[in-house]
């Protein structure tokens, strides 16, 4: 295709709805009509309602806040992409090449090609990793390389991400999103696919695991929940058909990196790592780490596991590297560079170091680590650029400086261990005032060369720094094609088997087991809560102008049992619902089924949390609604609001407990979801029955306590169809705790809960307590007689049954502690010792 369109690169525009529509597709040969002002607006809306449906979120622990992104692509014609392509595969290829020298023969130091005191004193070189190779022929297998427009039109790199890459997860994310709002510009635009990229990971990611793997195991090490690009990464985790890991679920024996898994370890072959490389190792790297894994190191060194990248690989991220590149690529591969890097001065050089202090008032001041800010020259005052000179003048080979490309856009670098801040906002206003864009491109290793994505994240901010944690917005990049059918290139897709090849399954770790656990807890423990809520509200607005009758008298007693009895400060059935601060509300079980869907958001289908979105709009909204109302005095505020929220909230959760009915396989992880879910489902419903039926109520009440129970458990209609009206308390007690065919009863809950735990494979650890304890709640169940129980004693009192239900409520408490011990125990924190592979019994080994 020629290029008949005017490309318009949103990337280099102060915001991102400053680009008009009819810019982007005029040209465009058989081009839809381009979408107008008011369809962008409901798409930017539709979108911001998808991310937060898809759970897409960024930033650390606290400061977490939903991915932005604007819809209206940027659009890159198919020759200007060709070019690009081609010095990404050159990039990619020269970086290769450098890092390969520096952990082998070290020419480029020795020749001084590169500057010795600029690699060896950079954080990113690791010496601990000297001489390791990976298989399959290339050293860095994933790169992202940062680029910019300049003021020349031209594309220009302004940083390489070698170390870890993050953003691919968001890309993909973000085309899936921009396809559904503009769906009708997507279907009929050609549009080169984002698939064969991750298709190329995917299977490099095999070929470079160590030679004796025959099916390599292959997982990804991820800092955790709490990190800034938690959501990327367990993106990806799932696209790849990954484990995410932490370190803690890894463990080190004879030279050899196993998963701790539920049922006993399972060997690791090849690490795709989010986790910087000197947090990886706490023994041979930085000590004192709880990110890594305790001897990874003499695994690599033993040749019995491959890291992705390979630990050292940031070195080059350092800016000399990149000043120094455009000279590497004529000395190393003979040729010049195709994609220009940012002009850049490492300050470790002296005509360099005095070219920059002579411009400080032009320049982007990068240090070398990447723990250090970048400083916008251009924003300082003079008291600023003395400090700063003094700075650089101090320790010279710690600074470079960059020109200023595309209004000098400095580039966040997401740092997945959360140990850098990320570069500096201007502390002076740009009276240039110009927004930027940077395009994040990533390229893998693949067949002999590298396969650059069809595209990329590009990003928009209104001022020089590209940073997601302060405003930044996310675009997709659409780059177009000649290609009639652009959604299938044969050269990528794999050779059809002449037989069907299923591996193993895929044990997952006792921290992942244990956060799917809790999910099925919360969801559960926030399904009761609101159904209980319903009904006292329903009852509430009934009979609360009534409190003699005996709907007034069956309300106190229904408000007294949502209530815990051991609280001081007893809530308003309002706070019981929208509170997040007391740990008995519906916000809070809601909160804790968010926190724990996250940290196993690899093992969960994506359509789990649109549903748990739309339940936190609700409870948002009436939040919002009541605050700054004080109506407590009126008696019908108590409730008002309260029933259309508490319905929109059970049915998002019973949607998400569909989901994991009908989308999740039933493995040992889906087993301890399900076994979470019957633990609390039986504790509350003894709890609900403790508060309501052992103290005597007149019959008129008792019959609207009996009504309203059956109501909260769902078993009201059921009830109708099988028991006589005045079956009462003993009909209730028969169906809601014996009766083995209703999935509310008891009976019901503790039979699942036998064949879940069953289900899931036990630790080493003796299991004989978890059975006597859940064999002696059967065999209560198995002697409950209704009739017997429902008879109260001479002082009114229900004892039998009380004592029943006490002996019940503690077994099944006990329940749930043996299970957490039996299954998710956690290993001692790791610590460096003086032999620490004498102490290697000190866990038990695969």
């Amino acid at each position: 295709m020629r290029q008949t369109l005017r490309v318009i690169d949103a990337l280099s525009t102060p915001a991102p709805g400053d680009v008009r529509a009819e810019d982007v597709w005029s040209g465009l040969p058989g081009a839809p009509p381009p979408p107008t002002e008011d369809e962008l607006r409901r798409a930017r809306a539709d979108a911001e309602s998808l991310l937060a449906d898809h759970g897409v979120t960024y930033g650390a622990d606290g400061d977490q806040g939903p991915w932005r992104l604007d819809p209206q692509p940027v659009v890159v014609d198919e020759e200007e992409w060709a070019r690009l392509d081609a010095g990404l595969v050159q990039r990619a290829e020269l970086l290769d090449a450098v890092l390969a020298d520096l952990y082998g023969t070290r020419r480029l130091l020795t020749d001084t090609l590169l500057p010795p005191t600029a690699v060896v004193g950079h954080p990113g070189f690791l010496r601990a990793v000297d001489g390791l190779r990976l298989p399959g022929g290339r050293e860095l297998v994933l790169t992202a390389t940062d680029l910019a427009r300049g003021d020349d039109g031209g594309w220009y790199a302004i940083a390489d991400r070698a170390q870890a890459p993050s953003g691919a997860g968001y890309a993909m994310e973000g085309r899936r999103v921009v396809a559904q709002v503009l769906a009708g510009l997507y279907r009929q635009t050609p549009i080169q696919r984002l698939g064969p990229f991750f298709r190329a990971l995917r299977q490099t990611l095999r070929d470079v695991a160590p030679p004796s793997a025959d099916e390599p195991r292959i997982a990804m090490l991820t800092p955790g929940p709490g990190s800034e690009t938690a959501f990327d990464q367990a993106y990806l985790a799932s696209m790849l058909g990954l484990p995410l890991v932490e370190g803690s679920d890894l463990v080190v024996r004879e030279g050899r990196v196993w998963m701790r898994a539920i049922g006993g370890a399972e060997p690791v072959d090849v690490l795709l790592r989010r986790v910087d490389a000197p947090w990886c190792d706490p023994l041979d790297l930085r000590a004192g780490s709880r990110l890594g894994v305790p001897g990874l190191v003499r695994a690599l060194r033993a040749g019995n596991v491959s890291v992705v990248n390979p630990l050292g690989s940031g070195v080059l991220e350092n800016p000399a590297v990149l000043a120094s590149l455009p000279r590497l690529a004529r000395t190393v591969l003979g040729q010049d560079l195709l994609l220009p890097s940012a002009p850049t001065w490492w300050c470790g050089e002296a005509a360099s170091l005095a070219h920059v202090l002579a411009r400080l008032d032009e320049l982007v001041l990068v240090p070398s680590s990447r723990e250090d800010s970048a400083v916008l020259g251009w924003t300082l005052d003079a008291a600023g650029r003395d400090a700063i000179a003094a700075r650089i003048a101090a320790e010279p080979w710690r600074w470079s400086g960059q020109e200023r490309v595309g209004g000098g856009a400095v580039v966040e670098a997401a740092e997945p261990t959360g140990q850098s801040s990320g570069p500096t906002a201007p502390t002076a206003s740009d009276e240039r005032g110009a927004g930027v864009g940077v395009l994040r491109t990533f390229a893998v290793a693949h067949r002999g060369s590298y396969t650059v994505m069809a595209g990329g994240l590009g990003r928009v901010a209104a001022g020089p720094v590209v940073s997601s944690s302060t405003g930044a917005v996310a675009k997709d990049v659409w780059v177009l094609t000649a290609q009639t059918d652009p959604s299938t290139e044969p050269a990528d897709l794999p050779v059809a088997s002449t037989a069907v090849r299923r591996r193993g399954p895929v044990g997952i770790s006792p921290r992942t087991a244990e956060n799917l656990f809790w999910l099925g807890r919360y969801a559960e423990r926030a399904e009761d809560q609101v159904r209980d809520l319903r009904v006292v509200v329903d009852r509430w607005d009934d009979f609360h102008g009534r409190p003699r009758s005996a709907g007034g008298r069956a309300l106190a007693a229904l408000v007294a049992a949502v209530r815990d009895p051991d609280v001081a400060d007893q809530p308003t059935l309002r706070a019981l619902a929208l509170d997040r601060a007391r740990p008995d509300s519906v916000a809070a079980s809601v909160r804790g089924i968010h926190a724990a869907a996250a940290a196993a958001r690899d093992q969960l289908s994506t359509d789990t949390f649109g549903p748990l979105a739309r339940i936190d709009r609700a409870l948002r909204t009436e939040r919002a609604r009541q605050r700054g109302t004080d109506d407590a005095d009126e008696p019908r505020a108590a409730t008002a609001g309260l029933r259309p929220v508490l319905d929109r909230t059970l049915e998002g959760l019973l949607a998400v407990a569909g989901i994991v009915a009908e989308g999740l396989v039933r493995d040992v992880g889906w087993h301890l979801l399900d076994a979470g879910r019957r633990v609390e489902r039986a504790q509350h419903l003894v709890v609900s029955l403790q508060r309501t039926l052992v103290d005597l109520l007149p019959r008129p009440v008792e019959a609207h306590v009996v009504d309203s129970l059956l109501l909260a458990h769902d078993s009201s209609i059921t009830f109708r169809r099988l028991y006589p009206d005045d079956a009462g308390v003993a009909g209730l007690l028969d169906l809601l705790v014996r009766d083995e065919d209703n999935p509310r009863s008891l009976a019901f809950s503790l039979a699942r809960l036998t064949e879940d735990l069953a289900g899931a494979a036990m630790r080493s650890r003796s299991t004989e307590q978890l059975d006597r304890l859940l064999a002696d709640v059967v065999d209560l169940v198995a002697e409950l007689d209704p009739v017997a129980a429902a008879e109260p004693d001479a002082e009114g009192r229900r004892t039998r049954l009380a004592e029943l239900l006490e002996s019940m409520h503690w077994r099944l408490l006990a329940v749930a502690d043996e299970i957490q011990a039996a299954h998710f125990a956690r290993p001692a924190t790791a610590r460096a010792l003086d032999d620490p592979w004498d102490a290697a019994d000190e866990e038990e080994a695969p």
